[in-house]
């Protein structure tokens, strides 16, 4: 079993910084890949930013490329995303998620484990 915990998220100011983290317990993470996903009101979950445990490989939506970059801590088991240029569009529960992925790591699907969430608010 695996368990995620998110932290950071807030209320922010459009153009402000913002660094989520997840701290993950419970099993090796050597062949898995950990990702961002949010969720807007009304909207369907979609993917943010993933990394592959192992090797480091990073991958972002085109929405946030430029602007988010994720990164991994393997003393701490954490993975964080930091928000640049927060937009007001960029509003919503962000999702911490983790599974043994070989392909189509943006799909909601190919993930086993989430956490809790954290909202993200960035006023206009």
């Amino acid at each position: 079993q695996v368990q995620l915990v998110e932290s950071g998220g807030g209320l922010v100011q459009a153009g402000a910084p913002l660094r989520l983290s997840c701290a993950a317990s419970g099993r090796t993470f050597n062949t898995y890949a950990m990702g961002w996903f949010r969720q807007a009101p009304g909207k369907e979950r979609e993917f943010v930013a993933a990394i592959r445990w192992s090797g480091g490989t990073t991958y972002y939506a085109d929405s946030v490329k430029g602007r988010f970059t994720i990164s991994r801590d393997n003393a701490k088991i954490t993975v964080y995303l930091q928000m640049n240029s927060l937009k007001p569009e960029d509003t919503a529960v962000y999702y911490c998620a983790a599974g043994a992925i070989r392909f189509r790591i943006s799909s909601v699907d190919s993930y086993s484990y989430w956490g809790q969430g954290t909202q993200v608010t960035v006023s206009s």
